[in-house]
């Protein structure tokens, strides 16, 4: 490929990880060599998570609804701790504690539905 395509194509990641809300700092990001991955540490966790999520229900393995908040509490307080400046967060805890929420998500969302399906049933 092309370096101008090869930059094209890294533009069009970049604008889509924006328009999903990331904010793409470069300090809070993985990269591949020069190129910054369109989302943020927390923000490729998350959708990691959730890829993980659908494949696990896919597998028939249920996350309990309880431990889903457990996994959400468990990056608000990476958020918190990095918030209140404690403790800055890494791009590893970051992505981290974002595949855990992302696998929350998922996982309290299908909860949910299959619950609302057994109680119509």
């Amino acid at each position: 490929m092309k370096k101008q395509n090869k930059i094209k194509t890294w533009a069009f990641f970049m604008r889509l990880g924006n328009r999903c809300g990331c904010h793409q700092r470069p300090d809070r990001s993985f990269f591949i060599g020069k190129w910054q991955f369109p989302i943020c540490g927390r923000c490729t966790g998350i959708l990691l998570g959730q890829i993980i999520a659908v494949i696990l229900y896919s597998l028939k393995i249920r996350v309990p609804t309880l431990l889903g908040f457990l996994f959400l509490i468990i990056m608000f307080i990476d958020w918190f701790i990095q918030y209140k400046k404690i403790k800055e967060s890494t791009n590893i805890r970051r992505l981290i504690t974002g595949t855990l929420a992302g696998i929350a998500q998922i996982s309290i969302i299908l909860n949910f539905i299959l619950w609302i399906i057994n109680l119509i049933n």
